[in-house]
């Protein structure tokens, strides 16, 4: 590779050895991933602000800190960008939504101070769908800075709602970014950027400072370029938090080396393969073919819930109460997809008896796949039936060709961690992906199976053409 794509693609483990052996800083990473972003993420609609005078400072004191033989660990004076639901000093938190574009928080969220903490440098807030689209958008373009595009082609959706987190760090922008997901959002643009995706078990980061869209789904995780890299921001931002009184009481603690590389037992839940496209299908049956090599595999079933319309309950409901002032004010009709002008005024008026129903049946959804999962180390499944949509082509004309896959609602229901992993390439050159789902809590598990895979493949190596 080119001294710069060295840079630009190296994972969050290979720039920590850089930095410590003198062969980059961290003001020289600043300088040159505020270019990347301010070239190759906007060609994206990857970035919302590029905080320069922040990361300059916090790279300094990075640098400084450094020298002086002070290491706060291995995100230390590495640049990385937010989803722009985050607050931080500094720069608008928009939401992702027109009508906010100039709105400013006094504080940094939660996720903000720790990764400032363990060093890490913020240099930019990066796009999201609009509101993390939590009003019904049914098209790519919803959001201030325009559709998402997967690095992989200029002519196809990102994902989303953490649509600039996936693009940015696909197209070696910035090492890693900040998701968020409350059904599929970190993910599935990790699924089709082709870059690693963590979604934590529900309370294990703090979402303190975060926008709400629904307070029993949202979860806040990290996108980067390898389950290693995951592991070790997850290591910077999980913990609990007395400004998030959701949070798990327990710490965490992403250790590596005293983790299985073998001898693992997984689920394989087939879900969605018959519908799936034929590459993305025959990509996950070659995964499965690595995993064997040391995993023993199982076919498991999903316990008969209607999870899908559950979730969709909660979610709608709870977005509602967390967007009432946007609704009320009317600013809702400064969205930019048609579909979030008025799809939330509908929501206002869901029965509490469907919302108190749909928390009841979720109590019966936990328990048994808490049940199912107990006996594996994870399950193995489908990120997405198919690869990313074409950007002129509306949601539900791409998407209903094929079923909803179940993880994803029964997942969030649950609370559970999952990781997605690129596995191979589909049609027009797009990104697959499998992901591997744990029990509650179970991070460092679904991360072992996750870099035992990965060191057999190179799928998470391979680069978009993106200059």
């Amino acid at each position: 590779m080119a001294a710069n794509d060295a840079l630009s693609f190296a994972t969050v483990r290979d720039l920590a050895r850089m930095l410590r052996s003198g062969e980059t800083t961290p003001t020289a990473l600043v300088e040159h991933f505020a270019e990347r972003l301010d070239s190759v993420g906007r060609r994206y609609n990857a970035v919302v602000t590029i905080m320069l005078d922040r990361a300059r400072r916090e790279a300094a004191l990075a640098e400084a800190e450094l020298k002086a033989g002070y290491d706060r660990g291995p995100l230390h004076g590495i640049p990385y960008g937010a989803k722009d639901l985050l607050e931080a000093v500094g720069a608008p938190t928009t939401w992702g939504a027109a009508p906010l574009r100039d709105q400013v928080f006094n504080a940094d969220a939660t996720v903000i101070r720790r990764l400032r903490d363990a060093g890490a440098v913020l240099l930019a807030k990066l796009s999201m769908v609009e509101l993390a689209g939590g009003l019904g958008y049914n098209q790519p373009n919803a959001s201030l800075t325009g559709p998402g595009i997967t690095p992989w082609n200029p002519e196809s959706w990102s994902g989303g709602s953490s649509s600039g987190s996936g693009s940015a760090v696909a197209a070696g922008a910035i090492p890693f970014a900040i998701g968020s997901e409350t059904w599929g959002s970190i993910v599935s643009p990790s699924n089709f950027c082709g870059i690693t995706g963590l979604r934590p078990t529900y309370g294990r980061v703090s979402r303190a400072g975060a926008m709400a869209l629904s307070w029993t789904l949202d979860k806040l995780g990290p996108m980067c370029r390898t389950a290693d890299d995951c592991g070790l921001v997850l290591d910077a931002i999980a913990g609990p938090d007395p400004d998030d009184p959701t949070t798990l009481p327990e710490p965490y603690r992403y250790a590596p080396e005293q983790d299985r590389t073998e001898g693992f037992r997984l689920g394989v839940l087939r879900d969605g393969l018959d519908d799936a496209q034929p590459e993305v299908r025959a990509n996950f049956e070659q995964s499965l073919a690595v995993l064997s090599e040391f995993a023993t595999l199982e076919e498991v079933t999903l316990p008969d819930f209607p999870y899908a319309e559950v979730a969709r309950i909660i979610l709608n409901a709870e977005s509602a109460a967390a967007f009432e002032d946007l609704i009320e004010s009317g600013a809702v009709a400064g969205l930019t997809a048609p579909e979030d002008r008025w799809g939330a005024y509908a929501r206002t008026v869901i029965p509490a008896v469907d919302y108190l129903r749909a928390l009841r049946v979720r109590r019966h959804i936990g328990v048994a796949l808490d049940r199912l999962l107990a006996h594996y180390d994870g399950v193995v499944c489908l990120t997405n039936a198919v690869v990313a949509a074409p950007l002129d082509m509306p949601f539900d004309a791409y998407f209903g060709k094929v079923r909803r896959l179940p993880i994803g609602a029964a997942g969030n229901l649950a609370g559970l961690p999952a990781i997605s992993l690129p596995n191979g390439f589909g049609e027009r050159g797009l990104p697959t992906a499998m992901q591997i789902v744990g029990r509650v809590g179970s991070e460092n598990s679904i991360l072992a199976v996750a870099r035992a895979y990965q060191a057999r493949t190179d799928w998470h190596t391979r680069r978009p053409e993106v200059g």
